[in-house]
């Protein structure tokens, strides 16, 4: 599976495949240096968060949020299978948003594809959060 690496300075995105993630995120150059990763709002969204950890515990969140899902209910689709393995690497924010979808307490299978937030609204929140 290729992983794409785009230089723009002073960032570069990888970006895979699903479960792949995890395969990048081993690159030992990754270790030291500050981690985002930004995945489907899904159970395996947060599946695939909490391999990367395993990786790099330092790796951080973005738009993997409430206000984000909740922002964009006309946008959800349905997650054909989801997953209810237990998740050691998640913080307290994650942790419940992933018990939420895990038990349908937002609506059946919801799920949020990163690609479906709008972009000025995403270009918000990470310019008021990262400058």
């Amino acid at each position: 599976m290729p992983v794409f690496v785009i230089h723009v300075v002073p960032v570069r995105v990888l970006w895979g495949k699903g479960y792949d993630a995890d395969q990048p995120a081993s690159l030992e150059w990754l270790a030291d240096v500050p981690v985002l990763y930004w995945g489907d709002l899904d159970t395996h969204g947060f599946g695939i968060l909490n391999r990367v950890r395993a990786w790099l515990p330092h790796a951080e969140s973005v738009l993997m949020d409430r206000e984000t899902l909740l922002a964009h209910r006309d946008r959800w689709g349905s997650e054909s299978t989801a997953t209810n393995a237990a998740l050691s690497r998640l913080n307290a924010g994650e942790e419940a948003l992933y018990d939420d979808l895990v038990t349908d307490r937002l609506g059946p299978s919801v799920r949020l594809e990163q690609e479906r937030i709008d972009w000025d609204w995403a270009l918000a929140r990470l310019t008021a959060r990262f400058g």
